[in-house]
C-alpha cells in the first residue's frame, strides 16, 4: 500500500477561500442538530441514521459510478474502513450513549473537542506540528466551547462505560480525519469516498435498526423534513466541504472550525425553534472566534 499526502501545506490557495469553506463548513456541522429535532420525534436513533446514511449513499452512488476515476476493490475496502470509523462508530457511538442517558449537553461538549484531539494527532501522525500561537489558541477555543455549554452541561447518571463510548467516538473520529488526510490507495474524489461511507454507514445502521424493530420509515412530514435536512446539509454540504478541505489545509486548521459549532447550533435553534439566547452564548461565541482565528494563522 502506497502513502500519500494528500496536498502539501505550503500548497497556493486564493486568501479567500478557506474563510467561505469555514463558514460553509460551520454552518452544515453546526446544522445536524435540526434535521434531528424534526426527525427524532418520529423514530428511534439508529432508524433516523439508518435511512440518512442510505439515502446520500443511494443520491450520490449514480455520481460516484459515472463520474471519477473507476473504483478499484481496493480504494473500496479502505474507504469502508473509514466509513466504519467516521460514520458508524462516531454517529453511533454518540447515539448509543445517549440513549444510555448520558445527557446531550455533556455528548455534544465531548463531540465538539474532536479539533483538540487532531491538533494532538497532527505531529506524530501527519508531521503536522502546531505553533505555540495555535496551541494558545486551541485553549482559547476550547474555553469559549465550554462557556457556551456550561448552562446545559451536567453528568446525569449513565452506566460508567457509556461516557468511556462518549470519548471514544470522539477520538475515533479524530484518528479517521488524520488518517483520511494521510493515506489513500488510489486518488478517489469526494464524491465517490463519501458515497462509499454512507452505504458502509447504512449497513451497519440498518443491522442496528432491525434489532430494534424495523426499517420501515415514519410516513411523517416531519421525519421527512428532517431526513432530507440531514442529507442535503448535515451529510452533503457539512461532510462534503470537511473531507474537501482536508484535502486542500492543515487538518488541524480545518478542524478547528468545529470549535464554532455550539454557538452556531444555538442561533438555528433561536430562529428555528424560538429557543433563548443567553449572554454567556454570545461571549463564549467571541472567545471561541478568537481561538479559531489564532488556530487557523499558520
Amino acid at each position: 500500500m502506497t502513502d500519500q499526502v494528500l496536498s502539501s501545506p505550503a500548497e497556493k490557495y486564493p486568501r479567500l477561500l478557506w474563510p467561505l469553506m469555514a463558514v460553509l463548513l460551520i454552518i452544515g456541522w453546526s446544522s445536524g442538530f435540526v434535521g434531528i429535532r424534526y426527525a427524532s420525534e418520529e423514530a428511534n436513533v439508529a432508524l433516523l441514521l439508518f435511512w440518512r446514511t442510505l439515502i446520500s449513499g443511494l443520491i450520490l452512488l449514480p455520481f460516484a459510478i459515472a463520474f471519477g476515476p473507476k473504483l478499484q476493490w481496493r480504494g473500496i475496502r479502505e474507504q469502508m474502513l473509514f466509513g466504519v470509523m467516521s460514520v458508524f462508530l462516531y454517529l453511533g457511538g454518540f447515539a448509543l450513549a445517549i440513549e444510555q442517558r448520558v445527557p446531550t449537553g455533556l455528548v455534544a461538549l465531548i463531540s465538539d473537542l474532536v479539533p483538540l484531539a487532531i491538533a494532538a494527532l497532527s505531529q506524530p501522525v501527519l508531521g503536522e506540528p502546531l505553533s505555540r500561537r495555535q496551541w494558545l489558541g486551541t485553549a482559547i477555543a476550547v474555553s469559549g466551547v465550554l462557556i457556551v455549554s456550561f448552562d446545559t452541561l451536567s453528568f446525569g447518571t449513565a452506566p460508567l462505560w457509556a461516557y468511556g463510548v462518549t470519548v471514544a467516538s470522539m477520538l475515533v473520529f479524530a484518528l479517521a480525519s488524520v488518517l483520511y488526510r494521510r493515506r489513500r490507495t488510489q486518488p478517489m474524489p469526494v464524491h465517490q469516498s463519501l458515497c462509499i461511507h454512507s452505504l458502509t454507514g447504512s449497513l451497519l445502521f440498518g443491522l442496528c435498526a432491525l434489532l430494534q424493530g424495523g426499517l420501515a420509515p415514519p410516513m411523517t412530514p416531519d421525519f421527512a423534513i428532517g431526513i432530507a435536512w440531514l442529507v442535503l446539509i448535515a451529510t452533503f454540504m457539512a461532510y462534503g466541504i470537511y473531507y474537501t478541505s482536508l484535502r486542500m489545509f492543515p487538518v488541524a486548521k480545518v478542524s478547528a472550525a468545529i470549535y464554532l459549532s455550539p454557538p452556531v447550533t444555538m442561533l438555528w435553534a433561536w430562529a428555528l425553534f424560538s429557543e433563548p439566547l443567553t449572554v454567556a452564548m454570545f461571549f463564549g461565541l467571541a472567545v471561541t472566534l478568537v481561538g479559531v482565528w489564532m488556530t487557523s494563522r499558520s
